[in-house]
């Protein structure tokens, strides 16, 4: 018996290998064409779709109750729940635009409808102003467009409604399902609401712009290429120089990947315990002339970082002082450290290894020097041989 089922799991191999080239083939069709789109994901917005649906229904009917005239949940809702699980990061499928654009656009559905009898006419304009007016109000979301051709040739039961109908169901289904959409991103550790990560600004208090925004390009530029383009794209402004920006970092690694951390890291680290007086880390900073002092725990790991700024007015435990530290491991790659150290609030980033002990520490000269040195390499600017230190300027 076990020999014949392994024979039959040995055919139907072979005859899965004869296929394989046709299922490859048609398995091009099914790579979502959404920029950072995975299988995870979409089966992750598959059940976030299945269950927000059912149960927004679900409760729909609770609250409702089954002798409701109305729809308990209306169609444009399965178009709603598509954006909200499965690219919950696009502006259209945020709270705002799936509540507030659903129910502009059945008061806009509702409203035309009273005034224009004739249904073509009244579903053409009703989609058309629904556009508009969700666009002055920043609640663009696609579903409302079939939200206000619903309101226009619902039926009888949506026209008797009136103007009850884009508040129940429509804003309540958009309401719940919100919910269930916040519930269900917070469960699988998905942002939602997406919040685009703040432009970096200058933490110096000086309109000069932040140092990593000074070279290459600019918010500005990529106004000017979308201007350029002429097209709408489904992302944000911040988030597409995010991205941007994130690429040249990778693009940077990519060309330098060989230079680690641990290569150009100090080892000789000067720390504090704990348990250590503020006036203590003061005297170490001064001694050594140094911005950033580890603190150590009585395990041994690194607890956090103290400098000059965090021990003003610190006169009790130096714990109470401790910022939280920027830590990287040995193996990574030296220039993904470039955003940290030039945020205008880091001025090191400590060197870890998996237990969290402290192996060494890269500052901004570190760093510098490092991307100094590879410059020389590719035979690219060179330091003028004639600059010497100017008296009486420290650096």
């Amino acid at each position: 018996m076990v020999r014949d089922l392994l024979k039959c799991v040995h055919v139907m191999n072979r005859i899965f290998s004869g296929f394989r080239p046709v299922l490859d083939r048609l398995g091009e069709y099914f790579v979502p064409i959404l920029a950072g789109a995975t299988l995870r994901e979409r089966l992750i917005g598959c059940a976030g779709a299945l269950l927000g649906v059912i149960l927004t229904g679900m409760i729909c009917d609770a609250i409702l109750g089954s002798g409701a005239h109305v729809p308990l949940i209306v169609a444009p809702i399965g178009a709603s729940a598509v954006l909200l699980f499965a690219v919950p990061a696009s502006p259209l499928a945020q709270p705002w635009p799936i509540i507030g654009g659903n129910t502009i656009s059945a008061l806009v559905g509702v409203t035309v409808a009273r005034f224009l009898p004739d249904p073509f006419l009244a579903a053409g304009v009703g989609v058309s102003l629904a556009i508009l007016v969700m666009s002055f109000t920043r609640s663009l979301h696609p579903p409302g467009g079939a939200v206000a051709l619903s309101a226009v040739i619902g039926g009888p039961a949506i026209l008797s409604a009136g103007y009850a109908f884009p508040f129940i169901p429509i804003a309540l289904n958009s309401l719940l399902l919100v919910l269930l959409g916040v519930a269900f991103h917070k469960v699988s550790r998905r942002s939602y609401p997406h919040v685009p990560v703040p432009v970096a600004g200058n933490t110096h208090r000086t309109s000069d712009l932040p140092a990593m925004l000074r070279v290459g390009f600019r918010r500005e530029d990529i106004d000017a290429a979308l201007l350029a383009l002429n097209e709408t794209f489904d992302i944000d402004r911040d988030d597409l120089d995010r991205i941007l920006r994130r690429i040249e970092l990778q693009s940077l690694v990519r060309l330098h990947g060989e230079l680690t951390c641990a290569e150009i890291m100090s080892r000789d680290v000067i720390s504090i315990p704990a348990d250590a007086s503020p006036e203590r880390a003061r005297m170490l900073l001064l001694a050594h002339n140094i911005r950033t002092l580890p603190v150590i725990g009585d395990d041994g790991r690194l607890v956090g970082i103290v400098g000059l700024r965090e021990l003003e007015g610190a006169t009790d435990r130096l714990i109470h002082a401790v910022s939280p530290a920027a830590v990287a491991s040995p193996d990574e790659h030296a220039l993904k450290l470039l955003p940290v150290l030039t945020d205008g609030r880091s001025h090191a980033v400590i060197i870890i290894d998996a237990a969290h002990h402290v192996l060494g520490m890269i500052t901004q000269t570190d760093l510098l020097a490092a991307a100094a040195r590879l410059l020389r390499h590719e035979g690219g600017v060179k330091p003028p041989s004639d600059i010497r230190p100017l008296s009486g300027i420290r650096a």
